[in-house]
Formats: structure tokens, C-alpha cells, sequence
């Protein structure tokens, strides 16, 4: 979400404990996505795999680096209670979550039983660089963002405003745009075109909350209608 704040850099022992929360889910997450790419391929002697661990472990550090010297609130309130969230917006994180899921097992089952063909590997090598660049982006949003909710919400309790600095001058929803090249790199980057179906899903979905959510922050966010007329693309400079 477009929006920036002043924080106080020292952190009280309840941000402390949601930072220290946010480090256990998401070094969880790392775990989960192993058991899953590698129970499903049947084998731990996946290159790919093990390259797709180690570019979201990347992710989670670097995210670790650049927020917590700056808002590490930020990443406690990402663990802590989602009050306030859109009823559209927990539906459509659940079937996101649930087809990144199958993305991840279809991508293992794809190396294991060697349903895909013709994805060569300077192909996999050049979409696990579209991955690299989308998570980046995303950490640079996040970064720039004191207010990067995992929930569509206006936080009226934290003085949420409009930020267009960063990546933010040039699309509106840039964090988007770097999850949704994860969503289509990732599973040509593991050698499989049928985890292209939910990923693809996934992308949609992102685009749909890319919708709702700028409409929402329109009708609800001070400042943000005036925003959008100087940053008029969603996603796609020159397009949406």
C-alpha cells in the first residue's frame, strides 16, 4: 500500500517479540517450501529446487536487512492481528496461498515423473533472474513502504498517508508487479510448464486484489485519488 510515516527507530520489547515472530514464520516458510519442492520430486539431487530455496531465503534476508533498521514495527504488525481486514481480501490471499501451494508440489511432481520437456537451462537460469528482480522489487517496496500491510486495510491508528517516492513514482502497486514475476518465472525457473497453470492463477488473482485494493485506498485514503492522477498506472507503465 502508498503509504509512509515517521518511525522511531527503537524498538519496544512487544516490536521486539513481533520482529523476532515474523523471523520464525518466514524461516518456517523457507522450511515448508523445501518439504514441499522436494517430497514432491522424490529427491533432495534437484538443482532447481535447491537454487528456488536459496532465491527466497535471499528475499526473507534481504527484506530482514532493510526493514528492521527502519520500521521493524512494520514486520510485527504483518504477524499480529489482521483487524480491519476486507472480507475479498482473506478470500483471495486464501486461494492465493492455496495455489501457490499446488505450484510449488506440481513443480516437484513435473522434475520427479518428467511430465515437462524443452525448457532448456540457460531458459531456467534467465527466469530465475525475472525471480531475483521481482523479489527485489518487492524489497524495495516494502523498504519504502512503513506501511506494507499483508491485509488491505487503512491504518488510521498509525497515521497512514500517501507515499509516491521509490518505486512508487512509477506504478502504483510496484510490490504487486514484482510478485506477479515470481508467480510466472518460478515455475519455468524449475523446469515445468505445468506449474504455469497455478501460477498464472496466482497472477490473476494478484491483479484482481490489485483492482479492489487501488479502489479501495480511492474511496478511503486521503490524498490517494490525487496520487493516482500523478502516478496513473496500477501495474503497467503505459497499460493498466
Amino acid at each position: 500500500m502508498s503509504t509512509a510515516m515517521q518511525v522511531q527507530h527503537g524498538m519496544s520489547p512487544q516490536v521486539k517479540r513481533g520482529v523476532t515472530r515474523w523471523i520464525v514464520r518466514e524461516s518456517m516458510g523457507i522450511v515448508m517450501l523445501a518439504v514441499m519442492l522436494f517430497l514432491a520430486a522424490g529427491t533432495l539431487s534437484w538443482i532447481a529446487g535447491w537454487a528456488m530455496v536459496i532465491v527466497m531465503t535471499g528475499w526473507v534476508a534481504a527484506t530482514a536487512i532493510v526493514v528492521i533498521p527502519r520500521y521493524p514495527e512494520l514486520l510485527a504488525e504483518r504477524v499480529g492481528p489482521k483487524k480491519g481486514a476486507k472480507t475479498w481480501d482473506t478470500a483471495l490471499l486464501s486461494l492465493y496461498g492455496v495455489m501457490m501451494m499446488i505450484m510449488w508440489i506440481v513443480a516437484g511432481l513435473d522434475w520427479r515423473y518428467r511430465w515437462s520437456s524443452g525448457i532448456a537451462p540457460v531458459t531456467q537460469i534467465g527466469t530465475m533472474l525475472i525471480v531475483i528482480a521481482g523479489y527485489t522489487l518487492v524489497v524495495w517496496a516494502t523498504g519504502t513502504n512503513a506501511f506494507f500491510s499483508q491485509v488491505v486495510r487503512i491504518q488510521t491508528e498509525r497515521g497512514q498517508t500517501v507515499v509516491s517516492t521509490g518505486p512508487y513514482r512509477h506504478v502504483r502497486h510496484p510490490s504487486y508487479v514484482g510478485m506477479i514475476l515470481v508467480m510466472l518465472g518460478a515455475p519455468i525457473m524449475l523446469g515445468s510448464w505445468w506449474a504455469l497453470i497455478p501460477g498464472v492463477i496466482s497472477a490473476v488473482l494478484m491483479i484482481i486484489r490489485t483492482a479492489l485494493e487501488d479502489k479501495t485506498l480511492q474511496a478511503e485514503l486521503p490524498g490517494y485519488v490525487d496520487y493516482t492522477q500523478h502516478t496513473r498506472y496500477r501495474l503497467i507503465p503505459g497499460m493498466w
